[in-house]
């Protein structure tokens, strides 16, 4: 075998010229003028103008805080204060029963996770089972004689 008896197996065909007179001449089937005539054109999706038109939450994480953090617990806050008027002594506090009283309201179908902050004075002992307090409303607590279970 020699270099001059080498021969292609497939032909080498060249891209029809498009734009030089021929079979597609004149648009070379870009339509029109204007926008349309111009090489890399696009046109604006309508979805596109409706999603600029929503309002927007302003400041960096304000839509992502909601889907990107989904295993953070989101508290109920209840002051001192509402309990000392909602319950009796010796009575039994807990994520439930705030929500029977109307304290909290429920999320999600199901009883919130609770946190007693230290707004008011509480002078009757509770018990207090499945909540979680602030550094100021714990001092509080265990000052009126309160007991903390673990949930």
């Amino acid at each position: 075998m020699q270099l001059n008896s080498l021969a292609p197996t497939t032909k080498n065909r060249k891209n029809a010229p498009v734009g030089r007179g021929g079979t597609r001449g004149k648009t070379s089937g870009r339509g029109g003028k204007g926008q349309t005539a111009r090489a890399g054109h696009k046109i604006r999706p309508e979805v596109r103008d409706l999603i600029k038109k929503l309002p927007k939450r302003r400041g960096h994480g304000k839509n992502r805080s909601r889907t990107v953090r989904i295993e953070r617990k989101v508290f109920a806050p209840i002051n001192i204060g509402a309990l000392e008027m909602a319950y009796n002594a010796g009575e039994r506090v807990s994520p439930a029963s705030l929500v029977r009283k109307g304290l909290v309201r429920r999320t999600k179908g199901r009883a919130p996770h609770v946190k007693v902050l230290g707004t008011g004075e509480l002078t009757k002992a509770l018990v207090f089972v499945g909540v979680s307090f602030s550094t100021t409303a714990r001092t509080a607590v265990e000052k009126s004689g309160s007991s903390i279970a673990a949930a």
